[in-house]
């Protein structure tokens, strides 16, 4: 383990620029820098320069801003009321009421955002003072929308995936298709837990909803058909083969500018606003990227994670001991770093360490995007937390607290990933032999 002596030198120096408040890209690319420089002879300088071209060059990564432009749209139309006017009917009637809505809502916004805080932020404005205004339980309403919004991160077009697979240069449409059933699953079981605490709660006891009938359900249903047909393009572009995860985030912006045109929302300033704020988050997202390969490249003259996955190797883990130790792991880290962070922060170990385990690359993104979810909803730094308690005004304990049956659950969902790997491996194994 002398290999390992490095790793002492990069956490300090990561942890010391981290904790002053510099951003994440600069805190990565200064580690780099500081291993490139103490622990090699190659010229740091001519090293950054050439990883981050070519970490910021993939094609790959074009699809990233796009989608993130599309979530920005979207979130300045009237999708989020016309969404809760078509749900409703069909969810007032179901054990739990409406607040299903938080849970359908933030899936369906999921499949067409693929950001967490845009699926939490959007679906939350309509529904808290919707379900308030009904007298739905405070604590049931705030922990199903922090847990629920975590969903953006899984259902394709997935942000985190995105960066996962530029990270490890595996293929994004295969992720995408490996999201789509364990995203169903685990918003099935949030429903499944909403069901069973209306039950059995004494303080579960909203207004009753007017009764509608079979007829104006499909009627008000009619609000829906702009989401659905957005996501029928971007998600269907893509599993029909016909179009690259890039050119489907090309079609949903499109798509996304015509429902926003037809909504009669869309003018230069709601067009400039969302262009500025993807413009934001993609360059936020694409220094994180290149401290990332920068990092990745140093560790690699340092021969640290060779020497690490040989180390957990040699201790003889099982395949099962290995995921349990790298989910605590995250949920660790997820207490001090955002999802993406998490993700190009540790590939660069882990990746080695989970091939040389055999473990398929793709499942195990669903993996890790399981347990990044939890780090959203975890203090200190459990960014839905801090949304909902903007949004809310309640405090980030009173916050926290209403979402630990969510966490618990995703952290059933890791079993039932670990169980039933088929969850996440079979459409991306059944579709592979398509084009695109």
């Amino acid at each position: 383990m002398e290999s390992l002596g490095p790793i002492g030198i990069f956490l300090f120096v990561l942890f010391v620029l981290l904790g002053s408040g510099v951003w994440v890209g600069l805190a990565l690319l200064g580690v780099a820098f500081v291993g490139m420089t103490l622990f090699t002879s190659r010229p740091p300088g001519d090293a950054m320069i050439t990883t981050i071209w070519t970490a910021s060059s993939s094609w790959t990564l074009t699809a990233l801003p796009l989608f993130i432009w599309m979530g920005e749209i979207l979130y300045r139309t009237r999708l989020s009321a016309d969404m809760f006017r078509g749900l409703s009917p069909w969810m007032a009637r179901l054990p739990g009421g409406l607040v299903h809505t938080n849970v359908v809502g933030c899936a369906v916004f999921a499949a067409v955002s693929g950001s967490s805080a845009a699926t939490l932020t959007t679906v939350g404005k309509m529904s808290i003072p919707e379900l308030r205004r009904r007298n739905y339980p405070e604590e049931m309403i705030i922990g199903t929308l922090a847990g629920a919004a975590t969903l953006g991160l899984m259902i394709p077009p997935s942000l985190t995936l995105i960066v996962y697979g530029v990270t490890i240069n595996e293929s994004i449409r295969e992720l995408f298709l490996a999201g789509v059933i364990p995203g169903i699953v685990l918003a099935l079981m949030f429903m499944a837990y909403v069901a069973l605490a209306s039950r059995f709660s004494r303080g579960f006891n909203p207004d009753p909803e007017p009764v509608t009938g079979f007829m104006e359900k499909v009627h008000n249903s009619r609000f829906l058909i702009p989401v659905i047909l957005l996501i029928f393009l971007v998600i269907g572009s893509m599993y029909g083969g016909w179009a690259t995860a890039t050119e489907a985030a090309a079609f949903g912006v499109l798509g996304s500018l015509v429902l926003a045109a037809t909504q009669r929302s869309l003018n230069w300033s709601t067009f400039s606003e969302s262009l500025m704020g993807a413009t934001r988050t993609s360059a936020m997202i694409a220094l994180i990227l290149a401290g990332a390969a920068f990092l990745s490249l140093s560790m690699g003259f340092t021969g640290l994670p060779r020497a690490l996955a040989d180390y957990i190797n040699s201790m003889d883990l099982s395949r099962f001991e290995l995921l349990l130790a790298l989910l605590v792991f995250y949920i660790v880290l997820g207490c001090f770093l955002d999802g993406i962070s998490s993700v190009v922060l540790t590939m660069a170990v882990v990746e080695p360490m989970v091939r040389e385990a055999g473990i398929d690359v793709i499942w195990f993104g669903i993996f890790v995007v399981v347990a990044v979810e939890m780090a959203q909803i975890t203090p200190p730094i459990g960014f839905n937390l801090f949304v909902l308690q903007g949004m809310t005004d309640h405090e980030m304990g009173y916050i926290a607290k209403a979402a630990i049956p969510m966490f618990l659950i995703m952290v059933l969902m890791v079993f039932v990933l670990i169980a039933v790997p088929e969850l996440a491996t079979w459409l991306p194994e059944n579709m592979r032999s398509r084009p695109g």
